[in-house]
C-alpha cells in the first residue's frame, strides 16, 4: 500500500480508501460482512474509512462504528452531511442549525467523540459560504472534528470558498472528493487543477464508474450488478452514452490484457496516477470485491498505458455528462439563466 499527504494536513492516508456507500440497506451489506470487509481493509494498510450521514439512511455510520470500536486511533474518519435527511426541510443542506445537529447525529451513530474529516456532500446555493465556514470552523475548535472539507462542489465555488475563508479569518475546506474515473474524466478540467491550485487533498469516489469497470459489464453479457437493478437507465446500452462507455469499456480492457493487468487494476491504478488525486475510494459489497481491488494497491501505470487510455478517452472528456453532481445550478434551472 502507499500512502500521500492528505492535502496540507500533514496527515498520511493510503492511495486505496474505503468508502461505506455499500454497507447497509443500499449495497445489502450487512454487520457481518462490513466488520469483515474492514478488518480485511485495515490488514492490508487502507486507513481512511469514508461514510455518509444519508447512506442508508444512517446505517452505514452505525455499522462502521460498531466495526471500529476499540481501534479508533488506527482509523482516520470521514463522514459527510448535507443531503436530506427526512422530509424537514430544514434536515438537509449547510446551515449552522442543520450541521450542528448532523454532526451530533453522526458522532452517536458511530459511537466516536470526534471525526476526522467531516464533509459537506453538495455545494447548497441557499447557504453562504461564511455560514458554512464559520459553523465548521467553531466545530472544529470545539474538538467535533479535526479538518473540513467538500463533496462534488464546482470548481468555482471551490475558489470562492477558500477566498471567503481569507477574507474572514475562517477555517478553510481542506480536502474535495468528486466522482473521477476512466469513463468520467470530466474533473481533468478544471476541479482538479483547482485542487491542485489551493492545496486540496482528493478523494475520489466511484473509481470504477458504478461497476463499469469492474469486469462484470462486457459485451454480449447481460448486466446484472448490484447497481443495476436500482438504476438501469445507467446500464441500457440502448442509450447513446451508455453505448459509447461498453465500447470503451472494452478498448480498456485490451489495454489492461495487454499490460498484464486486471481492468481493475488499470482503473483504480489510473485514478491515482493522477498528481492531484491522494486517494481512490472503493466500495466493495463482499470481500471477494474488496480482494480483486486491493490488487492495484501498488500498481503504476506506465506512460505507454496513459498515453493508449488518452486515445480512447480524451482527458477532460465525461462520456456521461449528465450523470455527474458538480452541475453549475443555472444549466439546469431555466430560471437562472433566462431573464
Amino acid at each position: 500500500m502507499q500512502y500521500r499527504t492528505l492535502g496540507r494536513t500533514g496527515v498520511q492516508v493510503s492511495t486505496l480508501a474505503l468508502g461505506a456507500m455499500n454497507f447497509g440497506t443500499i449495497g445489502r451489506t450487512g454487520q457481518d460482512e462490513a466488520t469483515a470487509i474492514i478488518d480485511r481493509a485495515l490488514a492490508a494498510g487502507i486507513n481512511l474509512i469514508d461514510t455518509a450521514d444519508m447512506y442508508s439512511n444512517g446505517q452505514s455510520e452505525e455499522l462502521v462504528g460498531a466495526a471500529i470500536a476499540g481501534r479508533r486511533d488506527d482509523v482516520v474518519l470521514a463522514t459527510k452531511a448535507g443531503l436530506p435527511m427526512g422530509d424537514d426541510r430544514n434536515h438537509r443542506g449547510a446551515s449552522r442549525r442543520w450541521l450542528t445537529t448532523a454532526l451530533e447525529n453522526s458522532l452517536r451513530r458511530l459511537n466516536v467523540e470526534y471525526v476526522d474529516l467531516y464533509q459537506i456532500h453538495r455545494w447548497d446555493p441557499a447557504t453562504s459560504d461564511e455560514e458554512t465556514l464559520s459553523a465548521l470552523t467553531d466545530l472544529q475548535r470545539a474538538g467535533k472534528i479535526r479538518y473540513f472539507g467538500t463533496s462534488e462542489y464546482p470548481a468555482y465555488r471551490l475558489v470562492e470558498s477558500q477566498w471567503t475563508a481569507d477574507r474572514h479569518h475562517l477555517g478553510r475546506f481542506t480536502t474535495e472528493q468528486l466522482s473521477y474515473s476512466l469513463l468520467g474524466r470530466g474533473a481533468e478540467a478544471e476541479t482538479l487543477p483547482v485542487a491542485e491550485q489551493y492545496g486540496l487533498g482528493v478523494l475520489a469516489w466511484s473509481p470504477l464508474a458504478s461497476g463499469w469497470l469492474s469486469g462484470a459489464i462486457r459485451a454480449g453479457q447481460e448486466v446484472t450488478t448490484n447497481r443495476s437493478a436500482f438504476m438501469p437507465d445507467r446500464f441500457d446500452t440502448s442509450i447513446p452514452a451508455n453505448a459509447a462507455k461498453l465500447d470503451a469499456v472494452e478498448k480498456l480492457a485490451k489495454v489492461a490484457e495487454q499490460s498484464g493487468l486486471t481492468l481493475i487494476q488499470l482503473a483504480l491504478a489510473f485514478v491515482t496516477n493522477h498528481p492531484a488525486v491522494t486517494s481512490a475510494l472503493i466500495g466493495p459489497r463482499t470481500l471477494a470485491h474488496l480482494d480483486s481491488q486491493l490488487e492495484a494497491a501498488d500498481t503504476i501505470l506506465p506512460p505507454d498505458v496513459l498515453d493508449a487510455i488518452d486515445n480512447i478517452i480524451a482527458p477532460g472528456i465525461d462520456l456521461s455528462p449528465a450523470e455527474k453532481h458538480a452541475v453549475i445550478p443555472s444549466l439546469t434551472d431555466p430560471a437562472l439563466r433566462r431573464r
